[in-house]
């Protein structure tokens, strides 16, 4: 560093000071509109305006003046190939719910239609989703149970998907989607490979051709009623299911070892409840203990306005499970997890919009959502969200608009009023195998290995989460995702990393001298680096953390014969932002150097830094010449402090002497 630099160092400049309205202002806008999506409306006329907000809260307007038929071909194709996964899905989905089937086929007819004019993914295929339906069956079956007031128990199911539309109606519009980024990806990743063990447990119900079972979830609970009625297992039913699991399994083998092969996949559900109607109709294996579907009633959804209960005893339970629901789904929405199974909703836009390079506003299809869920309570449907394989198959035909799900509705539309009746002699044992393989995804051991690797905390959120949804409830493993998620961040917040810097050889950059071995202390300096804000929740441990650094770094100078401390450097470029305790901590650590005849030192603070700095008088205590830019400056300009402290001692020193 030049000698200029030494006899002028630059100082730390406090920022322009603002209005109140104006910090509030600016606060606001980065809290909720990080994304400023008012940029469009700026220098617009009032006419181009509403325009611009008609488009905003309905995109159908945006893009249907620009549809060719070239897209609707697209769009007819892919809409065909999805409604052949949503019919056979949906039925096995309301089965998983414990809802008359029929819901299934009406939950993929009124809500895609929904999501075509406020969605703004061009590629989401909307339905019934498998975790969705276990945690509605799970919570709301705990209350009441499903067969003995089967009336009571649809009535709570349509007032949670109301009460799941509204919370992500609300969170939407009020830009609230940020309060879910609260329960982590390690938590997803385990609480939603143990949901899919659970679901595929439930399923052998089905395979083994059982008629009373258990409602709890846990594997105990499970297993024991499954062998515990051994004598009740139809051989019929054990054998249809194992074909049926093995031509579903090869079929999505073979689409994943070719992507073109995406439509076998895709096709294999209808191809199986076909194939499995056909056999049952032919050899009368209803007449031989093999379950099947029985009458689906024809006809449109039918309103459902009169089975909202807002006055029920069980209305609590009802908006417990809507709002966990829906918060669930908007957590996988903003998280995006890696697995492939576990995407969701706007998770799942997000990923294939990469693909195609165009943006989805999360806030916007969190009220996508939740228009569809309300308008789906009022019309016999229950909670859908934008399930990933559907998705994914709607990619893959090649859709490029929301039309392919006004598409797929349509498919539904006729299917609801011409072909129900080809549905009664449908083995449910076909629908558990369709569940099974498709929660098969989702057991992802992968990525909880992976996350062993990389961090043992994340791992250990994981597996208790895994393990509270597999052995207790749905319920507890969602509690104890959160729980766990909660208590990293306040981990994180409250035990800051801190670590001593030192010089890299030849150079004037100075690193953790953890990291880089090769980093040498400065002599008579103590160069610390805080790495996090300064938070009330974290001042203590910073304070205590800082006094143990002086004296182990006192202890150590003392044992190798060092030069003495004279410095301690502060490095707060990673330090964003600093409330009143932590500028009491500020002072108290100047006190404490203070007392041991040290002088401290900061580098780097920022403009928020600088502004509480600066109200509260710290930088005249501390002192304007004792805060540098870098980290290089700071101890460049202490480097040239000792020297003349030095050089003056000795001077006085010599006349001393010579008087």
């Amino acid at each position: 560093m030049g000698e200029s630099n030494l006899e002028t160092p630059r100082r730390v400049a406090v920022p322009p000071k603002k209005p109140f309205s104006a910090t509030l202002t600016s606060a606001f806008k980065e809290t909720f509109f990080p994304d400023d999506p008012f940029r469009q409306f700026k220098n617009q006329s009032p006419s181009r305006k509403f325009v611009l907000g008609l488009q905003y809260l309905a995109p159908i307007f945006e893009w249907a003046p620009r549809y060719t038929f070239e897209f609707f071909k697209a769009d007819l194709i892919s809409g065909i190939t999805i409604a052949s996964l949503a019919v056979p899905q949906g039925i096995s989905y309301a089965n998983l719910a414990i809802v008359p089937p029929i819901m299934g086929l009406y939950s993929s007819f009124v809500p895609p239609l929904v999501y075509a004019i406020f969605g703004s993914s061009r590629d989401v295929a909307v339905g019934t989703v498998a975790v969705g339906s276990l945690l509605i069956s799970s919570m709301i079956g705990r209350e009441i149970h499903p067969t003995e007031n089967p009336k009571l128990y649809l009535q709570t199911v349509m007032t949670a998907t109301f009460c799941a539309g509204l919370v992500e109606t609300c969170l939407g519009f009020l830009r609230l989607g940020f309060l879910v980024d609260y329960l982590s990806h390690a938590a997803i990743v385990g609480f939603m490979s143990g949901a899919a063990i659970v679901v595929c447990l439930q399923q052998l119900k089905g395979i083994l051709g059982l008629v009373h079972f258990t409602l709890e979830t846990d594997i105990v609970s499970v297993l024991r009623a499954v062998f515990t009625q051994t004598h009740l297992w139809r051989w019929e039913s054990c054998v249809l299911g194992c074909v049926f699991l093995s031509f579903l399994i090869l079929t999505k083998y073979l689409s994943k070892r070719k992507a073109a092969f995406f439509w076998i996949n895709a096709m294999a559900p209808l191809t199986s409840v076909i194939l499995g109607s056909i056999l049952v109709y032919l050899t009368h294996a209803e007449k031989h203990g093999v379950q099947v579907i029985g009458h689906l009633k024809k006809g449109l959804n039918p309103p459902s306005v009169s089975e909202l209960s807002f006055q029920s005893p069980y209305f609590m339970t009802a908006f417990k499970t809507g709002a966990t629901v829906g918060i669930i789904s908007l957590a996988l929405t903003y998280i995006a997890p890696l697995m492939e199974g576990v995407q969701e909703g706007v998770a799942v836009g997000r990923s294939f919009a990469l693909y195609k390079n165009y943006h989805i506003d999360g806030n916007k299809e969190m009220i996508a959502f939740g228009m569809m869920n309300l308008a789906g309570s009022l019309t016999s449907c229950y909670l859908t969200s934008g399930p990933f394989s559907r998705t994914a198959v709607n990619f893959n035909a090649g859709c490029k608009t929301a039309v392919s799900n006004i598409v797929m509705a349509t498919a539904v539309m006729i299917t609801l009023l011409f072909l129900t009746p080809l549905f009664h002699y449908t083995p449910l044992v076909v629908l558990s195998s369709i569940i099974i393989v498709a929660m098969l995804g989702l057991i992802d051991y992968g990525g909880i290995i992976h996350l062993w690797a990389i961090d043992k905390f994340d791992f250990i959120v994981s597996i208790s989460a895994f393990l509270g949804v597999v052995f207790s409830s749905v319920e507890t493993g969602l509690i104890i995702a959160v729980s766990l998620s909660i208590l990293r961040l306040l981990l994180a917040l409250s035990r800051p990393r801190t670590y001593a810097l030192g010089n890299i050889p030849n150079s004037i950059t100075y690193s953790s001298i953890e990291q880089y071995p090769s980093a040498t202390n400065v002599p008579g300096m103590l160069i610390l680096h805080i790495d996090s804000p300064i938070y009330y929740a974290n001042t203590s441990y910073l304070r205590e953390r800082i006094s143990r650094w002086l004296y182990e770094e006192e202890d150590r100078v003392k044992s190798a014969g060092e030069t003495s401390l004279h410095y301690v450097i502060l490095d707060m470029s990673a330090v964003s932002s600093i409330d009143s305790s932590g500028i009491n901590m500020v002072e108290e650590v100047r006190k404490i150097v203070d007392r041991r005849g040290l002088k401290l030192v900061l580098a780097n603070p920022g403009s928020e830094v600088m502004k509480k700095l600066d109200k509260s008088k710290m930088i005249e205590t501390i002192g304007e010449e004792l805060m540098y830019l870098t980290v290089a400056e700071a101890v460049a300009a202490c480097k040239f402090m000792l020297h003349s402290s030095k050089s003056t001692s000795e001077v006085e020193l010599k006349m001393y002497d010579y008087v």
